[in-house]
């Protein structure tokens, strides 16, 4: 869970990186929707990843 959690983190940042240097006025808006929706994975599969890890231990 957390590799994914990683994995989408990355991904959001290289999404982010792109929309907001303005690269072209589409590509900005794609990029700010995938990295918003990347950040939001990358929370959800972080909080699962603890919460798994914790009733697994």
């Amino acid at each position: 869970m957390l590799k994914w959690a990683a994995i989408f983190f990355i991904i959001s940042l290289i999404a982010g990186f792109f929309g907001f240097i303005g690269v072209a006025g589409v590509a900005i808006e794609i990029a700010k929707i995938l990295f918003y929706i990347f950040v939001l994975l990358f929370i959800i599969t972080l909080v699962a990843g603890i919460v798994v890890a914790k009733r697994i231990s």
